[in-house]
C-alpha cells in the first residue's frame, strides 16, 4: 500500500456541519457551534469568524442545519412540524443578516430541472408566491401584509452557454433586490445527511463545487447585494458510501459481540428489528484490537486515511461515481414544496403554516 499522505483527498461536501473541525457546542478557534432540539428536528448553529475559516477553508460566516432522518419516509406529521420550524428559523436568519420586512427579494433555482437529484432550486421557484410585478404595476393590496418577491430558475451553464453569474448580475443590477436567495441541491459526506438535511448560510452558494464542477461562486462580493443559500444534500460519493459501510460494519460487529452477553439477545433472530429502525452508535464501535482482528490493517485506519484509501483505488477505475436513493423523485416533490411553503411563511406576514399550502402544488 502506498504513502496515503503523498494523495490529497478532496471531501466531496457542501455541508459545514460536516467539516472535521465543526464539534457540538464547540466555542473555540475561530468556530461557535450551538445545537438544540426542536420535535424531531435537530438544529445546529454554526459561526466561523476569518481564524476558523482558515482551518476549514470554508468561508467565513453563518450556518444553520436542521436535520431529520424522518423526512425521508413521507410522514406529512413531520413535513408539516419542518415548514414551522425552517420558516421560523429561516426568518431569525433573516433578521440577523440585517434585512426587514420591506426588504425585496429574488429567489433563484439553481440547478438541472431535467436532471432529479439536480431540480430542487427549479422546482423550488415554481411553488413561490412572486409579488415583484404587483407591486411594479401599482395592482397589490395590502402592502404591509406582503414582501417584494421575484424568482427564476436561469439553468445550467451546460444547457444555456452562459455562465449562471453572468446571468444573475445582469437581473440583479436590473431588478435591485435587495437580497438573492439561492436555492440549490448539495453533495454530503455521509450516507445519514442525504436527503436529511437542510442548510441555510449567508455566505452564498459556489454552484458545482460538491461534485468537483465549481462554477463562479454567488455571493455579496459577485452580486453586489447580500446572497442566503439553502440547500439539501441528493447526492454521495463512492467513496463516502464505501468508508461509511465500512464504519457500519465495525459498529455492527461491536452490537453482535456485546449483545452476546444478554441473555435476552439469545432468543431473538439475528437482523430481526421488528418494525423499529435500527440505529448503529459510537458506543458500538470496537476497539482497535477487535476492528483489527476483524478487518485486518483497514480497521486500524483513521477515517481520513481509510477515505483516502478507497479513493486511490475508486478514482483510477473511473468508479467513484456520485449516487442518489432511488426514491429521490418523489422526494424532490415533497422537498420543493417544503421549502416552498416555509419562504412562502418567511417572506409574507398574511401566508400562516395552516394556509401555506394553499399558495403551493
Amino acid at each position: 500500500m502506498r504513502d496515503l499522505e503523498q494523495h490529497s483527498f478532496q471531501p466531496r461536501s457542501d455541508l459545514a456541519v460536516e467539516d472535521e473541525h465543526v464539534l457540538p457546542n464547540q466555542n473555540k478557534n475561530g468556530i461557535v457551534v450551538h445545537e438544540r432540539e426542536v420535535e424531531d428536528i435537530t438544529i445546529v448553529h454554526v459561526d466561523i469568524d476569518e481564524e476558523g475559516a482558515n482551518r476549514t477553508g470554508r468561508e467565513p460566516g453563518k450556518y444553520l442545519t436542521l436535520e431529520t432522518l424522518g423526512i425521508r419516509e413521507k410522514d406529512t406529521k413531520l413535513q408539516a412540524s419542518l415548514i414551522r420550524v425552517l420558516s421560523e428559523e429561516f426568518q431569525s436568519f433573516m433578521g440577523a443578516c440585517g434585512l426587514d420586512e420591506k426588504s425585496s427579494c429574488l429567489v433563484i433555482g439553481l440547478g438541472n430541472r431535467d436532471v432529479t437529484p439536480d431540480a430542487l432550486g427549479p422546482k423550488t421557484v415554481e411553488q413561490l408566491l412572486v409579488t415583484r410585478h404587483l407591486f411594479e404595476l401599482g395592482h397589490m393590496q395590502n402592502e404591509d401584509d406582503y414582501r417584494d418577491v421575484s424568482a427564476m430558475a436561469p439553468g445550467v451553464m451546460g444547457v444555456t452557454g452562459i455562465e449562471t453569474s453572468e446571468v444573475l448580475f445582469g437581473i440583479v443590477e436590473k431588478t435591485k433586490p435587495d437580497f438573492v436567495v439561492a436555492v440549490d441541491a448539495l453533495a454530503a459526506r455521509s450516507i445519514e445527511r442525504v436527503n436529511a438535511t437542510i442548510q441555510i448560510s449567508d455566505t452564498g452558494i459556489h454552484p458545482g463545487s460538491g461534485v468537483q464542477n465549481a462554477r463562479k461562486q454567488l455571493n455579496k462580493q459577485s452580486l453586489g447585494v447580500p446572497v442566503i443559500g439553502i440547500g439539501i444534500p441528493t447526492v454521495v460519493d463512492a467513496v463516502s458510501i464505501t468508508s461509511d459501510t465500512i464504519d457500519f460494519l465495525f459498529k455492527h460487529f461491536g452490537r453482535e459481540v456485546k449483545d452476546r452477553e444478554k441473555p435476552a439477545s439469545v432468543l431473538t433472530p439475528s437482523g430481526m428489528t421488528f418494525g423499529e429502525r435500527k440505529q448503529l452508535r459510537e458506543e458500538d464501535l470496537p476497539d482497535e484490537i477487535e476492528r483489527e482482528k476483524y478487518f485486518g490493517i483497514v480497521g486500524t485506519l483513521e477515517d481520513e486515511d481509510k477515505r483516502k484509501l478507497i479513493q486511490e483505488v475508486l478514482t483510477p477505475l473511473g468508479h467513484n461515481l456520485m449516487v442518489t436513493p432511488k426514491e429521490v423523485d418523489t422526494f424532490m416533490e415533497d422537498m420543493a414544496n417544503v421549502v416552498a411553503e416555509s419562504l412562502n411563511i418567511a417572506f409574507h406576514k398574511t401566508i400562516t403554516v395552516e394556509s401555506s399550502g394553499h399558495y403551493t402544488h
